[in-house]
């Protein structure tokens, strides 16, 4: 049983990811913005955690990090239009993140990012989204860079409904989706299998298991 903190606890892949790990035996604590976001939170099995990542400095992510054995990013500035909220959530979020994990000597650290996030972008591109997949892009990068036992997941286009363990994991793959609750099923699998240390791997559905996707990248 591992102690481990979801900072996005109240997202949707959060949400998911809690209750799965949960289920797992494992100890949740779910960072949220809100206090109204609580029993959603508590319906998952996880502790829910008060904290503004945009108003937080590392030092308030490392109190809410305390006694943790992992960390999940799962935070997101979500569809609101707000380019700056791409930069203060996706990308600061992420780099406070870090530095918690390494102030409080927590290695492991998750990062859920996107597909395609290294690609040059066509000079028309809409604003809001060149500023999500920068900020996706260079969060990423930071976390390579780190000397934590990192794990980036890149899913594809995100879907709702049930888990299928039916997946697909490499590098450069074609543009695809995934369902929230694969993703949520990956996350707790890369968790509990340390060969996923220092992967970086994009994620849609597909025709293996999660178990033999992950015996696949290594």
């Amino acid at each position: 049983m591992s102690s481990i903190v979801i900072v996005g606890g109240h997202g949707r892949v959060g949400l998911l990811t809690a209750s799965a790990l949960d289920k797992q035996g494992h100890v949740v604590r779910s960072l949220i913005r809100s206090d109204d976001q609580g029993a959603e939170i508590e319906a998952t099995g996880a502790v829910p955690y008060l904290l503004d990542i945009e108003g937080s400095d590392a030092g308030d992510f490392a109190d809410a990090f305390d006694s943790s054995d992992a960390v999940v990013f799962t935070a997101g500035g979500g569809a609101d239009g707000n380019a700056e909220r791409k930069r203060t959530v996706d990308l600061e979020g992420s780099l406070k993140s870090i530095e918690a994990a390494q102030r409080s000597g927590i290695r492991r650290f998750v990062q859920i990012s996107a597909m395609g996030v290294d690609e040059p972008l066509p000079d028309d591109t809409d604003p809001v989204w060149r500023a999500y997949v920068e900020a996706k892009r260079d969060a990423d990068a930071a976390l390579r860079a780190s000397d934590l036992d990192w794990t980036i997941i890149r899913p594809g286009r995100l879907t709702d409904g049930p888990a299928t363990d039916a997946v697909r994991m490499g590098t450069s793959l074609p543009s695809g989706a995934i369902a929230r609750a694969d993703v949520a099923a990956v996350i707790v699998a890369v968790l509990e299998d340390d060969s996923t240390i220092g992967l970086q791997f994009d994620l849609t559905s597909g025709d293996q298991s999660i178990s033999d996707a992950i015996a696949s990248l290594s």
